[in-house]
C-alpha cells in the first residue's frame, strides 16, 4: 500500500510540474546586451525578467522586463536577444484613452468587463492602445489606433 501511495504521489507531481512548464514563464537573467540596454533606458528600475519564444516557428527569443514606473504603474519592455527594444507597454487608466476609444468601449462593453488598459509603442514607434475585456468568460484584446479609432479585436488563449 505504501508503494502505491508513493507511485501515485510521483505521478501527480510529474503532471503538476509539466503544467507549470506550459503555463508559467520562467524567470531568467537575460544576456548582457539586453541588461545594458534596459539599464540605460530605465535607470534605477528593478525588473522581473521572463523569456518567451515568438515567431512563426517559435524560433525568436524575446526578453520581457516587468517593472514599476515612477508613478507606480506597471510597465513591460520587450527586447530581442541583441538588446533591441521591440515594444514598450504601460498600463493606463480609462481616462487616458482617446475619447473615440472610450466611446467605443462604453457602447460595446459594460464597465466591469474591462480588465486592463495599456498604451503600447512598438519598435517602429507606432502607438496603439490595447484594452483587455472579458465577454462570455473569454478574454479579448481590443486594439485602437493612435487616435482612438477601433482597429481589431483578438481573442486571447
Amino acid at each position: 500500500m505504501k508503494n502505491v501511495f508513493v507511485a501515485v504521489f510521483f505521478l501527480c507531481s510529474g503532471f503538476l510540474m509539466a503544467q507549470e512548464g506550459i503555463n508559467m514563464k520562467e524567470k531568467i537573467t537575460p544576456p548582457e546586451k539586453v541588461l545594458f540596454t534596459f539599464q540605460k533606458e530605465y535607470p534605477n528600475k528593478v525588473p522581473v525578467w521572463a523569456m518567451e519564444y515568438v515567431g512563426d516557428d517559435n524560433d525568436e527569443v524575446r526578453y520581457e522586463a516587468k517593472f514599476k514606473t515612477d508613478t507606480n504603474a506597471e510597465a513591460l519592455a520587450v527586447y530581442d536577444n541583441l538588446g533591441v527594444l521591440k515594444a514598450y507597454e504601460l498600463q493606463i487608466p480609462l481616462s487616458q484613452l482617446p475619447a473615440k476609444a472610450q466611446a467605443y468601449l462604453k457602447k460595446n462593453y459594460p464597465p466591469k468587463a474591462i480588465r486592463e488598459i495599456a498604451v503600447v509603442v512598438d519598435y517602429k514607434n507606432k502607438t496603439t492602445y490595447e484594452v483587455i475585456v472579458e465577454k462570455d468568460a473569454r478574454f479579448y484584446d481590443v486594439v485602437f489606433d493612435n487616435n482612438g479609432g477601433f482597429d481589431v479585436i483578438i481573442e486571447k488563449n
